[in-house]
């Protein structure tokens, strides 16, 4: 079945009892395409990915997977995609190539096609010195690498990845990003839920924020950023005593809301505020507060995530 779309989310909701946890959610996935799926804890996401994996059904809405309605045709969709979770599906007790071998045959290929596979599978995903070693010797990160190689099998044209890098450290992260990149130039579609924002702004292609299981708003990382607009200020306080007066300046000067994190103090600006940092500058010198790594830039996603959800009641 041809389509353009790998998956078409279309107005689906979604209740548990008498509380609603996704209300009218829709969206569309590119054939080929990283998709993120972020939100607040809370916010109908792992719903969301339950109803189009056909692990719940929802109560009003459709979902077409490579065209298959997950309502109707669940056994189809199913065949289409793989999925991997935060913790691995592997044998403690088996070495890499024998859990590969054991999911191979699983898939329905032979005993020289799952060979064959296995083999190619740890070669993409850097494990064939550890291929026969025992699992105790594994590092996180292979454990991980290992778990996407397995839902890799069967060549799925859909990857759902739930977190797949959460607890990695971020020299293991990076490599586990450069595997699902690697998977996408081969023509493999990804649906990524992530917590991490700077994952999603490095992968994805683009972005869907769900927030108290409504759609908040669907673009690429830039159309995001650019939705809430302006520049961003940045800027380190040296002592951590003054932050409170460095705080009230920027407020008083650019009428602005602030954030800190650390000793950093951010606001968001737009052009007219923007000229007047120069002041807020002035009035930090003139109280003698000093100041490092000043800043001026485009918004993050995390400023998005922030501005554009309220997160969890």
């Amino acid at each position: 079945m041809k389509t353009e779309n790998a998956i078409k989310v279309t107005n689906i909701k979604k209740s548990y009892g008498k509380k609603p946890v996704v209300q009218g959610v829709s969206f569309n996935v590119k054939k080929g395409e990283i998709f993120g799926l972020l939100g607040p804890n809370g916010a109908g996401k792992t719903t969301t990915l339950k109803v189009i994996t056909t692990l719940l059904r929802q109560d009003e809405g459709t979902v077409l997977v490579n065209g298959f309605n997950t309502l109707t045709q669940g056994r189809k969709v199913r065949q289409q995609f793989s999925i991997t979770g935060q913790t691995a599906a592997i044998d403690e007790e088996l070495s890499a190539r024998e859990n590969l071998l054991i999911f191979g045959r699983l898939n329905g290929l032979t005993g020289a096609e799952a060979q064959t596979r296995a083999n190619e599978l740890l070669l993409d995903f850097d494990l064939s010195n550890s291929a026969d070693q025992a699992l105790a010797t594994f590092s996180g990160g292979m454990r991980r690498r290992l778990d996407l190689a397995i839902s890799l099998i069967g060549r799925p044209s859909i990857l759902f990845l739930d977190e797949p890098t959460t607890g990695l450290d971020p020299r293991t992260r990076k490599q586990m990003w450069q595997a699902i990149q690697k998977l996408v130039s081969r023509g493999t579609t990804v649906l990524l839920t992530t917590q991490y924002l700077e994952e999603a702004d490095s992968l994805a292609d683009r972005i869907a924020l769900i927030d108290h299981g409504r759609m908040i708003t669907v673009g690429t990382p830039s159309e995001l950023k650019q939705q809430i607009g302006g520049m961003q200020m940045r800027v380190e306080i040296t002592n951590r005593q003054k932050l409170s007066q460095a705080e009230a300046i920027i407020k008083d000067v650019l009428s602005l809301p602030v954030s800190i994190d650390d000793r950093v103090l951010t606001t968001l600006l737009d052009n007219i505020k923007l000229q007047q940092v120069p002041q807020v500058l002035a009035q930090l010198q003139k109280m003698r507060i000093s100041y490092t790594n000043l800043t001026i830039g485009t918004p993050s996603l995390d400023d998005v995530f922030m501005k554009l959800t309220v997160g969890k009641n």
